[in-house]
């Protein structure tokens, strides 16, 4: 079933009110929906069953609640890659159910940008149009390693390629953890001093294996690993 996001404010107790003109054209003419037919309506909150009354009105049927997201709430902050990477990864992470992306600005980030683009939250849209996903993977504000507020987490883990006391991320998480933050560096890695840093905020190396992993890959993975330990 196709679907397609509202604004809150387009919400009333019986009827979702569809405004994008790019969302009315594929009910229209890719779906060739017409009126009785159903479509899924998601808000970032709550998942809604409607009845086209219209190409832009539409009858709620059924609202339920969020089924789709993960129990934990699973952040990265991933160190900004080049356009086609970053957004890759945005697309993936979104799909897999990641909480929050933080853009990362760390020593060996080449993209040098100090605020987010607005075409990442547009990736965010579409792809939880495409997952079944109802709330919104959130990408805050550009920041730094040590702009981060790492108390509000009860799990913060890194991966590094030159470790040698790296612990296997499985016997890391548990069902005790309900925030969890994960960082990830820029295709040229973390520094040593990054290391440094991220160890005396009180977080743990995991190993992703013997490989060296891209840094869109690595973001990939371990995100689908955290996230499969609370399926």
């Amino acid at each position: 079933m196709l679907t397609v996001i509202a604004e809150k404010d387009n919400i009333s107790k019986n009827e979702i009110l569809i405004n994008d003109k790019s969302d009315c054209n594929h009910i229209q003419n890719v779906f060739r929906l017409k009126v009785g037919d159903e479509l899924r309506v998601v808000d970032g909150e709550r998942e809604y069953l409607t009845k086209i009354l219209d190409i832009s009105k539409k009858e709620i049927l059924e609202e339920k609640e969020d089924e789709y997201s993960l129990g934990v709430e699973i952040d990265i902050a991933l160190g900004i890659l080049k356009n086609d990477k970053m957004n890759l990864a945005i697309q993936k992470l979104t799909e897999i159910g990641i909480n929050e992306i933080i853009p990362l600005q760390t020593e060996r980030v080449v993209v040098k940008i100090n605020e987010k683009k607005d075409k990442w939250d547009t990736i965010v849209r579409e792809t939880l149009k495409q997952c079944r996903g109802v709330k919104f993977t959130k990408i805050s504000s550009v920041k730094k390693l040590k702009e981060i507020d790492y108390e509000k987490y009860d799990k913060v883990i890194f991966a590094y390629e030159n470790s040698d006391e790296a612990k296997s991320v499985v016997n890391l998480i548990n069902e005790n953890c309900k925030k969890i933050l994960y960082v990830i560096g820029p295709e040229g890695g973390i520094t040593e001093s990054e290391v440094e840093f991220l160890k005396e905020v009180g977080a743990v190396e995991v190993s992703l294996g013997k490989r060296i992993l891209r840094a869109e890959t690595a973001a990939i993975v371990l995100g689908g690993v955290i996230a499969n330990s609370f399926l």
